[in-house]
């Protein structure tokens, strides 16, 4: 896909991955919509990159009508980068923390699709989910590991029938303020976190080459094929593993 001059709405931008996409783009010369609750920091990601910021919470349908207002006929890059976490046994977790994350992770990109597709498929445009190597099923993780399993699913269900580029990137543990929003630090020596950046160059250039499928680290892939082809062994080393 060619970048340069072709607008794109990239949500979560206010941090993390979604901010680092954003920076990335405005380099490839895209025109950005940043899409973000938090208004200081998304003004912040604005004035790096020259798009223009929309506070919107995406957990109700009216933020999700102020995106689509926004980017109904122009839009050519639709990156989902908003994103949820919470950690701690599933029996902890309570109805409203499940409802969000299931309304951010999943409902509002599938909502932002549906409503969007019209105008990517007369742009000639292309799909960006960043869902996670959580989607194969991550212990302690077991809602947020259904949401992205689930937009990772319905990704390949919109590559298969919209007629444009969709690309996934699943990324393992990031360096951003993610693990201290969901409740739980990163504590593993192994493997260590990638940076933001690192997963917003292979978005981009996944985006690029029509890749329909990434993974950072690369080395990633090799869990999540042994989690399709033999999942009883998969579960095993994972609970010994960690």
């Amino acid at each position: 896909m060619r970048l340069a001059g072709r607008f794109a709405v990239v949500t979560g931008a206010s941090s993390g991955i979604g901010a680092a996409v954003a920076e990335r783009l405005a380099r490839e010369g895209c025109e950005l919509l940043l899409v973000g609750r938090d208004p200081r920091r998304l003004g912040a990601v604005a004035d790096r990159t020259g798009g223009r910021p929309l506070q919107a919470d995406l957990r109700g349908q009216a933020g999700i009508d102020e995106v689509c207002a926004a980017a109904a006929g122009t839009v050519a890059l639709l990156v989902h980068g908003a994103g949820l976490g919470a950690a701690g046994p599933l029996a902890d977790l309570d109805a409203a923390t499940t409802a969000d994350l299931v309304a951010v992770n999943l409902t509002a990109p599938m909502q932002l699709t549906r409503a969007l597709l019209p105008t990517l498929r007369a742009q000639d445009g292309h799909l960006a989910f960043v869902a996670s190597i959580a989607a194969v099923g991550v212990a302690d993780e077991a809602v947020y590991s259904a949401t992205k399993a689930g937009l990772r699913g319905f990704a390949d269900a919109v590559r298969v029938e919209s007629g444009i580029g969709v690309t996934t990137v699943l990324p393992g543990a990031v360096d951003t303020p993610f693990f201290t929003h969901r409740g739980r630090a990163y504590e593993r020596r192994f493997p260590r976190p990638v940076t933001a950046a690192a997963v917003a160059d292979a978005l981009v250039d996944a985006v690029r080459r029509d890749r329909a499928e990434v993974f950072v680290p690369r080395w990633l892939v090799l869990g999540a094929r042994v989690h399709g082809l033999a999942p009883t062994i998969f579960a095993r080393l994972s609970r010994r593993f960690g």
